[in-house]
């Protein structure tokens, strides 16, 4: 078994912000294997985001990302379960990676579920119009679609993407490890995002969708 030092613990808090006990169990079940010990961290992170995940979100902030020299802005908002987790360093900082995050990558959508039977209706039926030309089988074809469906996914939902600042990370396990970390649920509510120049029928069209979504509350 290889010693574990507090020199290890450091640098696997530093790279996951996990607390110190957590990093220094994981280190000695992987051996002192730091990369090991990250992927036993975020495993942890998930399954106790997922034991969480039906916990209200009350709570949270607002928060304002301006980019690229005021010309792109991001309105966002994170719930957790208290005040207090709302106003610590780990999910203010959890708030604006993601803000800033939208700001890079202009997500559309928050999750899967979000995502209109238009815009579903529309993808399938190009990959499968795609895939028919090649001459495959039906079933393969519907094969192909679904595959190709998962890559659409994580180009317009937030939390299937991987995080700008480590590819390597979704968006959603970025939240479950401060999940684990503060030991409440936290949520992704909504977004916004304005670009300088950006067509004004799209802005509308965003505009509509929170104002439906408002009037489903």
């Amino acid at each position: 078994m290889a010693e574990i030092t507090a020199a290890m613990v450091k640098e696997l808090r530093e790279k996951t912000s996990a607390p110190m006990m957590d990093c220094k169990k994981a280190l000695t079940e992987a051996n002192g294997d730091q990369e090991k010990a990250i992927i036993i961290l975020r495993t942890k992170g998930q399954a106790s985001a997922e034991k969480k995940a039906s916990r209200v979100t009350s709570e949270g902030v607002v928060t304002s990302y301006i980019h690229a020299g005021g010309k792109i802005g991001v309105l966002l908002e994170v719930n957790c379960e208290s005040d207090f987790v709302a106003r610590t360093t780990e999910f203010q900082g959890l708030v604006h990676d993601i803000a800033m995050h939208i700001a890079a990558v202009d997500p559309r959508y928050v999750r899967k579920e979000d995502v209109t039977a238009t815009d579903l209706d529309r993808e399938k039926e190009i990959y499968r119009a795609q895939a028919a030309a090649t001459g495959k089988p039906a079933p393969v074809i519907e094969k192909i679609v679904e595959g190709k469906m998962g890559k659409f996914y994580e180009e317009v939902c937030l939390l299937e993407q991987p995080f700008i600042k480590e590819q390597s990370v979704t968006i959603t396990q970025l939240i479950a490890t401060v999940i684990g970390k503060l030991g409440e649920n936290i949520s992704v509510r909504r977004f916004a995002r304005f670009k300088v120049g950006e067509s004004t029928e799209t802005v509308a069209v965003a505009k509509l969708a929170a104002v439906a979504e408002e009037k489903a509350e």
